[in-house]
């Protein structure tokens, strides 16, 4: 005999769902909403903190040679660049633990690792003979910090209903990506005052620019995040879900190996989030190398922060008139943008690839003004391309359905969600080098044409075949997946 809605108990914080079917409207009425924003609140703070972790080396790398460290400028720039290309490379084993351990299992043992460089760190910077493979180690530890991001977003999609699917992506990713926005604000703050009391330690003293001697406390950079983490970290474990029917093994996730659109998202969120996290990363110095006269650090943060705040607004707009019509017209601003920022550079030595008009010795302010509304745009892209993901691989299973057969059409629910929550983790981590590869772009422009102009081209060619794609295979008339 079967079990009626009255005979099935109420899941409890910590337990396994063992029923959990969000597309049924009754049951996300009666207990599945509760159950999916309760996961969703502690998801958005584990999240913060491992963005912030990831990101920690970006502020700390800087104030080394101040500290008495002496390693070279190639060295600190490899200390900067490692938590990228470690976190992105881990998301792809993220991408698929979910299924294999458990979203509240695998939420509390990833998040409870980014104690060991958050500690590891705050000891370090206190000792300047601290070698430099021991400080490259923890900055590849870092990257665990970035592998989270993958595994979170795959375990929030399985307890949304699909046109929930790109609000709640958007609320996890957005509010954690502030934790780019807010270590790069917080760190000068934090290190300036012994916040920590006996807890953090003794400070440093470094010289000022006007030879007087200031103290500061370096650890606290990476100390102060130790007590958020581990409280993190037991809120997930107590108060979080596991889903049975989100269990999988890893053949059944790695048939999207096989799906052309996951290797076609993974195009499209390289050029969203790929490119949030890249301009993140090489903004201070890309202002420092174009305007030397201003102070890069505090203007940085800001475009983080936008680009943050408003990937839940793409993930809303996703919602209300689809994904991929927000994602084309979102690439085609991200080009124009583009293009914007190449009129505002200085027109100095870039090899001929300067734009022929524009203010001769450029304009920071709007400059600064196209590149906040670039970070603008990678946020709507990353919320409107997460929320295509899902919408995809589920339609998928769900067209190869032969039969109105209820439960071959649950079993087709379940695998297009396993299916979706694994592209979404591996769309995560390939988009995640973007890291590294903008601002060595910008290097590398830089170092053989005289100018950053070289690499926006080929940027704003890479927005433009991204248009294409969108267009023909998810946004046109009678297009082969329409989402």
């Amino acid at each position: 005999m079967n079990a009626t809605a009255a005979d099935i108990p109420r899941a409890r914080p910590g337990s396994v769902l063992h029923v959990w079917t969000p597309e049924d409207k009754a049951f996300w009425a009666r207990e599945g909403e509760a159950i999916a924003q309760l996961n969703l609140w502690i998801s958005v703070p584990a999240l913060f903190l491992a963005f912030a972790i990831w990101q920690l080396w970006s502020v700390v790398a800087v104030n080394l040679p101040a500290l008495g460290f002496k390693y070279s400028t190639n060295q600190l720039f490899w200390l900067a660049a490692a938590p990228a290309l470690s976190g992105a490379t881990l998301r792809i084993f993220y991408s698929f633990m979910i299924p294999l351990v458990g979203g509240r299992r695998w939420t509390a043992i990833s998040t409870a690792s980014l104690l060991i460089p958050a500690i590891g760190i705050g000891v370090a910077v206190q000792d300047p003979t601290t070698s430099y493979p021991t400080m490259l180690i923890l900055a590849l530890l870092c990257g665990l910090g970035g592998g989270n991001f993958s595994s979170s977003m795959a375990n929030i999609s399985f307890f949304f209903p699909k046109e929930r699917k790109g609000s709640a992506l958007g609320v996890n990713a957005g509010l954690g990506n502030l934790g780019v926005s807010v270590v790069q604000f917080l760190t000068p703050l934090v290190v300036a005052v012994g916040v920590l009391g006996i807890f953090g330690g003794d400070p440093q003293v470094i010289t000022g620019k006007l030879g007087q001697p200031i103290r500061v406390w370096s650890q606290n950079a990476a100390f102060i995040w130790v007590p958020w983490i581990a409280l993190a970290a037991v809120a997930a474990w107590f108060f979080m879900n596991d889903i049975a029917d989100a269990k999988a093994s890893f053949a059944a996730q790695a048939a999207i190996f096989r799906r052309k659109h996951n290797w076609l998202m993974c195009i499209l969120y390289l050029g969203t989030f790929g490119s949030f996290i890249g301009f993140a990363a090489g903004f201070p110095l890309l202002i420092r190398s174009e305007f030397p006269d201003v102070n890069p650090l505090a203007y940085a943060w800001l475009g983080p922060l936008v680009g943050a705040l408003i990937r839940p607004v793409g993930g809303w707009l996703s919602d209300q008139l689809g994904g991929a019509r927000v994602t084309l017209w979102n690439f085609v601003v991200m080009a124009l943008a583009v293009i914007g920022v190449l009129f505002f550079l200085p027109k100095g030595s870039a090899g001929g690839f300067a734009l022929p008009f524009g203010p001769a010795d450029g304009s920071f302010a709007g400059f600064f003004i196209m590149f906040l509304l670039l970070f603008l745009t990678t946020g709507v892209g990353n919320g409107s391309t997460f929320r295509m993901i899902p919408v995809i691989f589920l339609n998928q299973k769900l067209e190869e359905l032969r039969s109105n057969d209820e439960a071959e059409r649950a079993q087709a629910i379940r695998e297009g969600n396993t299916e979706g929550a694994a592209a979404l983790g591996f769309a995560g981590a390939l988009g995640a080098y973007g890291g590294f590869f903008i601002p060595k772009s910008y290097g590398t422009s830089i170092s053989a044409t005289g100018g950053p102009e070289a690499a926006l081209w080929i940027f704003t060619l890479f927005y433009c075949l991204c248009v294409a794609l969108t267009w023909w295979y998810y946004a046109r008339r009678n297009a082969e997946m329409p989402c």
